[in-house]
């Protein structure tokens, strides 16, 4: 900690010096020009065929967002599971993961970079530290990304260094004694050298009160992260880029509550840790006039411990009652992940009426796993991938475009653990689409997608490491769950993107219906004779997703913007075996069902946010805004729900000079609202009946941001 707050005041010392040219306040007479960087090539937004949504840093600011979670619920159609002290996967279109225990989880349905380091299933590390914009990819992104993006894609970008020296320091105080700092530096280093350096400070008490151990930081936050940036200018618009990134988080999790509010019982609070290191290296050359290869060649080292009070309670809770069975117990589990990848392509560059990609991809990751659960577990698991891609846009007419995109991909793993079970897998898959594009003279563009997007299978390690314990009526249960086969997803896409209204009014809006086959939902046995719970991944024949996504932003006048988002979804799951634990206030039986035409996991039906921007003279803003969302399923083995609502957020800005003061607050409303659920019986006060028990979302925040720019 020490050497952490070091680091960050030298580096606030550094640029906290008198400027010579002050920042200007922000032009606000005409909508922003965006620009998508997850595609083969840069494009601006609504030039770019595909539903996709930024996040800008703005907003990010704006919302005193300090992670991915506080920013991804404006997104229509775009929803986040936890059962940790963050955010670790995410749904889009209502697909997608909803937690990890024992099994391997490689591959999530949506994938996540950031800065061209993969980290699919370690989102946690998605830390907002100086980052440009969050761009997410709806639908499957198989030529460029393959297994990674089933159902999309979430790539984030921090800030390039710059060619005039700038830098800046932030630090912010907030509600549940939170503070924050974080300090950049940025420039030339030596002729055709740029450098940048961020680093940044995350600290929260968090909004649970433990009142058996009489603490308010058992699921507090204390996450630091540094990045360090180079570019180095070639001849001919060559480039190269450096990026290091150093994230250690330290955060606490005591999120669930026998009384299913924000105050905990447990005697064993657990964790949630990540330490990651991340390297990538980007070139860009120009070999000819009309040719260039891209490389980039990454690599990670990411170490997770994470664990929980079994019970969520403490041996005084048994006081007074006959039939209790405290589970002195925590679940200890330690991860250490090494990632390696290349993807090289070369492409054209002279914008003619053919443009091309060809590349090769080759990817290796391990994972050393090790459990501390009523003994010890472990477990090795290796992946490769290896891909060829391609794609060709040919603009076949005036404004016709046709984009043809594939990839080959060969994947093989590797599994053997301490209970003697071994598995190796060897596949190949295809991925990529079809689009047909269209740009009428007003610059209205429209389009229309076929894409495919393929998911690994696997084997369910834990429940094959438990099988022979299993009670028989559950082993002939699992008998045929122990594997799952690989999932492929269609979609179907019509979307449409224009400024109107003098280019005052930006409309992006897309349909969509897509066939899950062999669907990888998660669900849970409870065996009611030996007592112990088994997590799963079951391959169910068919689900089906459609629906609508629309966002519009709107500049009314020199002073104010207005923006709208809504999603609609329809998710279903054709038919699926459960093991059914009965209804609440019951005590937990398991019964084998048969679940038909169910909506799926995580995937509510409505979305929305509508809000507004206003300028209030020449320094002061305000921003307003309300998200909501209906409810939805949260599991398959019960019908319980996380219940719908409607947040609140607002900010207040001031800007004089290079000083920004910002006041910022989510949920102004305090509604209490969940972000994961469980249901079974954990409560010896209720004689372990049946219950939903909610993690909850953040209560009302707010807190003061300042910020300092200097150049």
């Amino acid at each position: 900690m020490l050497t952490r707050i070091f680091v960050l005041l030298l580096l606030m010392a550094t640029v906290l010096v008198p400027a010579a040219v002050r920042a200007q306040p922000e032009s606000e007479d005409e909508l922003e020009e965006v620009v998508v960087t997850a595609r083969f090539r840069n494009a601006q937004l609504l030039q770019t065929t595909g539903s996709i949504s930024v996040i800008p840093q703005a907003l990010l600011l704006d919302r005193g967002a300090r992670h991915l979670e506080n920013a991804l619920n404006i997104l229509p159609n775009v929803n986040f599971s936890s059962g940790a002290s963050r955010a670790r996967f995410i749904q889009v279109r209502g697909v997608g993961d909803l937690e990890q225990f024992v099994d391997p989880k490689y591959f999530p349905s949506v994938g996540v970079t950031i800065d061209d380091v993969d980290m699919n299933g370690i989102a946690s590390a998605a830390v907002m530290l100086d980052i440009q914009q969050v761009e997410v990819l709806r639908g499957p992104q198989g030529t460029r990304f393959g297994t990674n993006a089933l159902a999309g894609m979430v790539n984030i970008r921090s800030n390039d260094p710059t060619e005039h020296p700038s830098s800046d320091a932030q630090a912010g105080l907030g509600k549940f004694n939170s503070w924050n700092v974080a300090a950049t530096l940025s420039g030339p280093l030596a002729d055709n050298l740029l450098g940048r350096l961020a680093v940044g400070q995350n600290k929260s008490d968090g909004f649970i009160h433990n009142d058996y151990l009489g603490r308010d930081d058992t699921n507090g936050l204390d996450e630091f992260s540094l990045r360090g940036k180079l570019r180095w200018l070639g001849k001919g618009g060559s480039y190269a880029d450096l990026t290091v990134v150093r994230v250690d988080i330290d955060n606490g999790y005591d999120a669930f509550s026998l009384d299913n509010n924000r105050h905990t019982l447990s005697d064993e609070p657990g964790r949630d840790q990540q330490q990651s290191l991340s390297i990538a290296g980007k070139s860009f050359w120009a070999i000819s006039q009309h040719a260039a290869l891209e490389t980039i060649l990454s690599w990670s080292e990411v170490d997770t411990r994470f664990g929980y009070d079994e019970d969520w309670s403490n041996p005084d809770i048994c006081t007074g009652i006959a039939a209790c069975f405290p589970f002195a117990n925590t679940d200890e589990q330690d991860r250490s992940r090494d990632n390696l990848g290349l993807d090289a392509h070369l492409m054209s560059v002279d914008n003619g009426r053919l443009s091309w990609v060809a590349g090769i991809y080759a990817q290796s990751r391990s994972e050393v796993f090790n459990r501390q659960y009523y003994g010890s577990f472990d477990s090795d698991y290796e992946t490769r991938r290896y891909a060829i891609y391609g794609q060709v846009d040919y603009d076949f007419q005036s404004n016709w475009r046709l984009i043809s995109g594939l990839r080959l991909e060969k994947f093989s793993d590797d599994y053997s653990d301490t209970n003697g079970l071994n598995s190796k897998t060897d596949e190949d898959y295809i991925t990529g689409e079809l689009t047909l594009q269209h740009v009428l003279d007003g610059g209205t563009l429209l389009y229309t997608t076929i894409s495919r997007g393929v998911k690994p299978g696997g084997v369910n390690t834990e429940a094959s490491s438990v099988f022979a314990l299993m009670d028989p009526k559950f082993q002939a249960f699992m008998q045929d769950r122990l594997q799952f086969g690989r999932e492929s997803l269609l979609n179907k896409e019509i979307g449409i993107k224009g400024r109107y209204l003098d280019d005052r009014l930006a409309v992006r809006a897309a349909a969509f219906h897509m066939d899950r086959k062999n669907a990888q939902l998660e669900a849970w046995i409870w065996d009611d004779v030996n007592f112990f719970w088994v997590g799963y991944l079951d391959s169910v024949r068919s689900g089906t997703n459609y629906g609508v996504e629309l966002e519009l932003d709107y500049q009314a006048s020199a002073s104010v913007k207005l923006f709208a988002s809504v999603g609609w979804l329809n998710s279903k799951v054709g038919e699926i075996t459960v093991v059914d634990l009965g209804e609440p206030g019951q005590a937990s039986l398991s019964t084998i069902t048969v679940v038909e035409d169910r909506d799926q996991a995580k995937a509510p039906q409505w979305q929305y946010s509508i809000g507004g921007k206003f300028h209030l003279g020449n320094r002061l803003y305000a921003r307003l805004e309300v998200e909501g969302r209906s409810d939805s399923f949260y599991g398959y083995y019960h019908n319980q729900e996380i219940d719908a609502y409607s947040l609140v957020n607002a900010s207040l800005g001031y800007q004089l000079g290079s000083t920004t003061i910002r006041i910022w607050g989510r949920n102004l409303a305090n509604k209490d609202y969940a972000v994961h659920g469980l249901f079974f019986g954990n409560d010896p006060r209720k004689a372990y009946v049946n219950e939903v028990y909610r993690q909850f979302g953040e209560p009302r925040v707010y807190g003061i941001d300042v910020k300092f720019e200097f150049q």
